[in-house]
């Protein structure tokens, strides 16, 4: 009989022919789709040996390599995925001309805007219609522009901004919005900041009831070379902003129109032991006298933000008391509470420095530190305004 679909036995017996066999044919086709099939379900682990097992049975078939650089540049390995795209048009089937585009949009990943523009141009020269041509071009006139205004911005500015968007309200930010060189100011930071600068920004662009900032969030949906993460905040601002609309959007390396009432964001499929943590540190919290109701929606805000920071590159979880107390401790600095590693290494029976190692890793990625000093610069900044 045959086995599961990915797991074929290699025969399949008759009933009309005793004792004979037919043999199940695994040709590269045959892994070829599979990989495709895999790679749809988003199961990536499965779909890279599928496509290196099809190439493997046919080294010559473009189609192969090429899937695989397609699924190589969705799990980051964007160099091994431009290598292969470069081996494609060079040396196996030169009217497969995406692979400059794509080239593009990877090198723009890896911050190489110089290569970028060269393979935007390049694919332009070759293929001058269609649609991915039209989105070369939109692309490449992007960056141009973006180029141009940016020029003159420094760290200085960045910071300038940042204590703006913290310190001052929203309707000041609005009122300021009319000004041409804040709105220069706005863009520069929602392509060249920090991470944390770009979401604030995206943020205030979905408040706005301003035409001119929902363009300015379908300008950056479309663009191949931001944070999925940040693509998502974006995508679900405009949802709130525009429901009942169509949005294009950058998905899976070309541009696509999607419905916005419908169109699900992309999030990870949740774990055992991502809920398993999550419940042990509210149920630690709640025997403790230092949290009022704020603090739970706090802390579920701060776990589910890590793991869509981190996947789908997501430390192993063992312990998960370590990462329980790791978590709360991360809550704790957020408010500026007086609760050491010591004390929730306590409270957990684990050790302080399996603690610490928690909090650096998800404060590598969310940056708890600085999100806290920011936060009370601007409720010092608030409760100025308030005395005055």
């Amino acid at each position: 009989m045959l086995g599961r679909a990915d797991r074929p036995k290699g025969i399949l017996k008759t009933n009309g022919y005793s004792g004979k066999v037919i043999p199940f044919v695994q040709d590269s086709s045959y892994y070829g789709q599979k990989g495709s099939y895999y790679h749809r379900k988003n199961k990536l682990t499965k779909a890279l040996l599928f496509l290196k097992k099809a190439i493997e049975i046919e080294p010559d078939n473009a189609h192969h390599h090429f899937n695989l650089a397609c699924l190589l540049s969705k799990t980051s390995q964007l160099k091994e995925a431009n290598r292969i795209f470069k081996h494609i048009v060079g040396n196996m089937e030169p009217d497969m001309t995406e692979c400059y585009f794509l080239m593009a949009i990877n090198y723009g990943l890896m911050e190489d805007l110089h290569k970028t523009k060269q393979y935007l141009r390049k694919y332009l020269q070759i293929t001058t219609e269609g649609e991915i041509a039209e989105e070369a071009r939109e692309l490449l006139l992007t960056m141009e522009e973006e180029g141009n205004e940016s020029a003159d911005f420094t760290e200085q500015d960045q910071e300038a901004m940042e204590l703006a968007l913290s310190s001052l309200s929203d309707a000041q930010l609005k009122e300021r919005f009319r000004d041409k060189s804040l709105r220069i100011a706005l863009q520069w930071g929602l392509y060249q900041g920090s991470d944390l600068l770009k979401e604030r920004i995206i943020r205030f662009y979905g408040s706005m009831r301003d035409s001119s900032a929902a363009a300015y969030l379908k300008e950056y949906v479309i663009n191949p070379w931001i944070k999925e993460r940040l693509r998502q905040i974006a995508i679900l601002e405009l949802k709130n902003r525009l429901p009942g609309e169509r949005c294009r959007i950058f998905s899976d390396g070309r541009i696509i129109e999607v419905d916005l009432p419908n169109y699900l964001l992309s999030t990870p499929v949740w774990r055992d032991k991502w809920q398993g943590v999550l419940n042990l540190a509210l149920e630690n919290m709640r025997k403790s006298p230092y949290y009022g109701e704020e603090f739970f929606e706090d802390i579920k805000a701060i776990w589910i933000d890590y793991i869509n920071h981190a996947y789908p590159h997501m430390p192993q979880i063992g312990k998960i008391e370590a990462w329980a107390a790791g978590l709360e401790y991360c809550l704790a600095r957020f408010h500026f509470l007086s609760l050491t590693q010591k004390d929730l290494a306590g409270n957990y029976g684990v050790s302080p420095a399996s603690v610490s190692r928690i909090y650096k890793l998800i404060n590598r990625e969310l940056k708890i530190e600085q999100k806290a000093y920011r936060n009370m610069l601007s409720f010092l900044a608030h409760h100025e305004r308030e005395r005055s």
